[in-house]
């Protein structure tokens, strides 16, 4: 491994492997990651360079699906290297690293906004990096599901050329869901949407839910005064960084949930890093409780048990929406939610980062819609009735 502003180009990829580079100013730390994300035959690590400089100069010569790029380095930090890296390549997924600190919260969220694909917390030492076997797995899962989406959709447009995604309809039982690119062979099935009208919108997301959630509750209409739960997988001090941006994009008082205290109309509430938040019925009242029971779909906070509480809580009453990220996490859940009567509404896959979740839910049968990123907004405030 070469120091700091040397580039090191490990042996070419094989033809299926997801083509890594990894920018970070310690040669340690991207020698570490490098072994780690080699230890999976799927994933070649194709360059390893020293600051953000290099990081855009090798990408004019190097075929990468994922950059896993460090915040703080010298000549070129990562967040000025953001936007000259998708100028370059605008498909390439940007994996933003860096220490649990608050200020490296608020940069990898503004990283979020302006066009990096996830984040990853990065152990504070060299020691905790190589003994971590949850930093090896998170890096590996996000690596590999950010790696496999843009090699689907780059195969997808050399096949189909500019194809466009059709816009939504309103769903009928029976009806196939409108297909999206990277649909199955099987057709969608959607269901008709519950006849109650819903009294709280319970919304996850994973990966690209920063963005996603951006988009969708900065679009909702001021008249919609529905109090809305959100569980987005992210440690500590990243989602109390969240929540105000959320607050600021929606315009809408939104903060962390706290233990106990009653839903209000018209208020956010995201669930705090490591802890689950669930709805309960107390006295009469709706009230947040969060607890640390174990994760669920390894996730802590888990979108499952925050469905699962609002069906209980609810009833038919509720609206669930699924958003962009890997994994499953929201269609056992959501399908206890349908059961009880309420209503999922899914992102589909041409305006997802990863298919998985939403694509979990959508295939499980359980939606009443599957809709581009940029509708969804406007169907949440038509199923709650406001114009």
């Amino acid at each position: 491994m070469t120091s700091g502003g040397d580039v090191n180009s490990p042996a070419t990829a094989g033809p299926t492997a997801v083509r890594v580079m990894v920018v970070d100013d310690s040669a340690v730390i991207r020698g570490l990651i490098t072994r780690a994300l080699e230890t999976d035959a799927g994933v070649q690590v194709v360059a390893t360079v020293g600051n953000g400089q290099i990081a855009v100069s090798q990408l004019a010569r190097t075929d990468v699906d994922v950059i896993v790029l460090d915040i703080e380095m010298p000549v070129m930090d990562g967040i000025t290297a953001l936007p000259l890296l998708l100028k370059a390549a605008p498909d390439v997924k940007i994996v933003m690293a860096s220490t649990l600190t608050q200020r490296n919260a608020q940069i990898s969220i503004e990283a979020l906004e302006k066009g990096a694909s996830d984040y990853i917390p990065k152990p504070s030492s060299t020691g905790e990096i190589h003994g971590s076997a949850e930093f090896k797995r998170d890096l590996l899962e996000k690596v590999k599901a950010l790696g496999r989406a843009r090699r689907d959709r780059r195969d997808r447009n050399k096949g189909a050329g500019d194809v466009k995604s059709p816009a939504p309809t309103r769903a009928v039982v029976g009806a196939p869901a409108r297909q999206s690119l990277l649909s199955p062979a099987t057709p969608l099935q959607l269901r008709p949407f519950g006849r109650t009208a819903p009294q709280i919108v319970g919304i996850g997301s994973s990966t690209g839910g920063p963005q996603a959630l951006f988009t969708v509750l900065g679009a909702l209409p001021t008249a919609m005064r529905l109090p809305i739960v959100i569980t987005q997988h992210m440690p500590a001090t990243f989602t109390t960084i969240l929540a105000e941006h959320i607050g600021r994009t929606a315009k809408r008082p939104t903060a962390e949930g706290k233990d106990g205290e009653s839903l209000e109309p018209g208020r956010i509430y995201l669930a705090p890093g490591d802890n689950h938040m669930v709805v309960a019925v107390e006295g009469g009242r709706k009230i947040l409780r969060l607890n640390k029971n174990p994760p669920e779909n390894f996730c802590r906070p888990a979108v499952d048990p925050m469905f699962r509480s609002l069906a209980a809580a609810y009833g038919a009453a509720v609206l669930g929406v699924v958003l962009t990220g890997m994994g499953a996490d929201g269609a056992k859940g959501g399908k206890v939610l349908v059961e009880a009567g309420g209503s999922v509404i899914a992102q589909d896959e041409a305006s997802s980062v990863v298919w998985g979740m939403p694509g979990a839910a959508a295939q499980a049968g359980i939606c009443s819609a599957v809709l581009p990123i940029d509708k969804i907004a406007a169907e949440i405030a038509r199923v709650a009735g406001v114009r």
